[in-house]
This record gives structure tokens, sequence and C-alpha cells, in this order.
């Protein structure tokens, strides 16, 4: 009896750490990064962004990432930024599904091409679709609690899948819980 209920969690688990979550990651830019005079727009038109993906922006000194509505879009309007950063490094995970506007708040630069607009779509599939995102602040300045995240990386991929079966972290804190578990569960 003890070692079925062992062999059902076991295959439980396993199940768990073997199902991925399939999340891609977009280096806004390619390997152009954030930059002014890109086409963001062609840039964007091969691309399906689904909730639960992220933008990675990579950027030098004197340039911003700022999510801010479509109206300011449109105008390269700053100062009403949804949320900002300037660390060089800004990761936007896209948790809402929508279209969501960025551009770079130094004067002169969204004019310059330094705006992009991501649709996120709310499936998940196999391969990113395109849905738009929300961005949280990174410097304070206020978003909704449903908002995504922005968060400084130093990610440099054009577009990788990040999974619990692939990132090493996660695998191997539920490898070991998993087998913890099945031990002591051995024992009883």
């Amino acid at each position: 009896m003890a070692f079925s209920n062992v062999l059902a969690l076991c295959i439980l688990l396993a199940i768990n750490i073997t199902m991925p979550t399939f999340a891609a990651i977009y280096t806004v830019g390619d390997t152009s990064g954030w930059t002014i005079g890109a086409d963001y727009s062609t840039w964007t038109s091969d691309k399906a962004f689904s909730v639960g993906d992220s933008l990675v922006f990579n950027y030098g000194a004197g340039h911003t990432v700022d999510e801010v509505k479509e109206s300011d879009y449109k105008s390269c309007t700053t100062g009403n930024s949804i949320s900002t950063d300037s660390s060089g490094a800004t990761t936007i995970a896209l948790k809402r599904e929508g279209t969501h506007y960025f551009i770079c708040a130094i004067p002169g630069h969204c004019a310059g091409g330094m705006k992009v607009a991501v649709t996120v779509k709310a499936g998940k599939q196999t391969t990113p679709s395109a849905t738009p995102s929300s961005a949280s602040p990174s410097s304070g300045k206020g978003s909704p609690s449903d908002a995504t995240t922005v968060t400084p990386t130093t990610s440099s991929s054009t577009k990788s899948y990040a999974s619990s079966a692939s990132s090493a972290s996660p695998f191997v804190a539920m490898l070991i819980f998993s087998w913890v578990t099945c031990y002591v569960l051995l024992l009883l």
C-alpha cells in the first residue's frame, strides 16, 4: 500500500517536472538592441507575443525604457509613464494581453525611432504569439498590480524558451524535493 502511494507521488512529481511551460524571451532589436534609428515595427512584424513572454531591452547610458499609453506613444510624449527604467538592461514580463507601448523618454529619441508597440495574446502556445503586455515599475512610477514586471537583466539572447524543465535552479530544486519526498515515503 505504501509503495503504491510513493509510486503515484513520484509519477505525479515527474510529470510536473517534465511538462515545460514555454515562455519566449525576446531581445528587443535583436543584436542592435534598444537604439536610435532602429525599425522596431519591422522587428515586431514576424513575432507573436503571448502572456508569460518577456521583452529584454539592452541599451547604453543615456536611454530609458518607459511604458506609456497609446496616445503618448503616438505623440512621443514623456512624463506620464506607466513604468520607467534606465538600468541599461531591462526585462519586461508580459503579464497581460493587449497592446503595450514602450518609448525612450530622452528628448528626441522617441522621434528618432526608439519606440516599440507589442501586441500580447492571452493563450500560451509552443511558439510565441502576438499579444500586448504591460510593465510594472522599477523606478517608482505607479502601475496596476496586474501589470508586467520590469527587471534589470544581463540577458543577450535574441529569443529563447524558459521552462521548469530547462531552467537549472527550479529543475534541481524539484528533483531534490522529489528524491527527499520519495525517500521519506519509502521509510514509512
